[in-house]
């Protein structure tokens, strides 16, 4: 058991670095050295893309934090990069997301789900305006704006850099995990859900499970077994089916 949380830290960690690092590299590449007027269209469309991904990438390690998958056995180590995550991501505090993140695992799909939104949630845009507003906070969004002030006044960012490589990867990420992570899985269809977690799965193949949501739409599996890391995912998906 020792061994094998270890070897689950390790990994774990190390994805973490890796995709922390990443985006870290390619954040201040591309909001503070990339000339726009040099940079063909694609390319730019490219490093958004990328940056959507990653950002995506980041709330979902942060997301193992909270069920302390990410380094088991270590819960201050698992606290303290979640808040790095979070704090990177969007200024968001990771106790009040941890806090609400498990109340929606012990009422998933009920009107006592913090990311639910009303009895019948089916409209896409509704439930996401629902699900944000809940989430944001004065604070988190004093503190985006104090950082952009801080890069384009003090650091000498472009607006338009600013815009195209930070805020908007953000919001379009915030889509992303909204999408795959919450509305497919969790939206009431003609078909019943398969038990109490009240969640879905997808069923695309493993890479394409990892370029939406870096594996989170393997839900179910997600909601059955909430001590596994996002990378395991689908290993165990492949085990349900067996």
């Amino acid at each position: 058991m020792l061994a094998s949380r270890r070897r689950q830290s390790t990994l774990g960690l190390s994805l973490a670095a890796l995709i922390l690092g990443s985006w870290l590299s390619l954040h201040i590449t591309s909001v503070f050295f990339v000339d726009l007027s040099q940079t063909p269209l694609w390319m730019t469309a490219a490093i958004m893309a990328l940056l959507c991904w990653l950002y995506v990438g980041i709330f979902i390690v942060a997301h193992d934090c909270m069920h302390g998958t990410l380094a088991p056995g270590h819960p201050r180590l698992n606290r303290i990069i979640g808040q790095v995550c979070v704090g990177l991501y969007a200024g968001f505090s990771f106790r009040d997301l941890h806090r609400m993140h498990i109340e929606h695992h012990r009422h998933s799909g009920t009107m006592s789900d913090p990311d639910f939104a009303e009895p019948q949630p089916m409209g896409f845009w509704r439930w996401y305006v629902s699900f944000m507003c809940k989430y944001l906070t004065v604070r988190q969004m004093a503190l985006m704006a104090a950082q952009s002030v801080l890069y384009v006044l003090v650091l000498g960012a472009t607006i338009e850099n600013t815009l195209i490589f930070w805020i908007i990867p953000a919001l379009l990420s915030s889509l992303q995990l909204f999408y795959f992570g919450t509305y497919l899985p969790h939206r009431p269809g003609s078909k019943a859900f398969a038990d109490h977690h009240r969640a879905r799965s997808n069923s695309y193949p493993v890479w394409l499970s990892l370029l939406t949501c870096f594996h989170f739409g393997y839900h179910h599996e997600h909601h059955s077994k909430p001590g596994e890391p996002w990378w395991r995912l689908p290993a165990v998906r492949r085990q349900g089916q067996s």
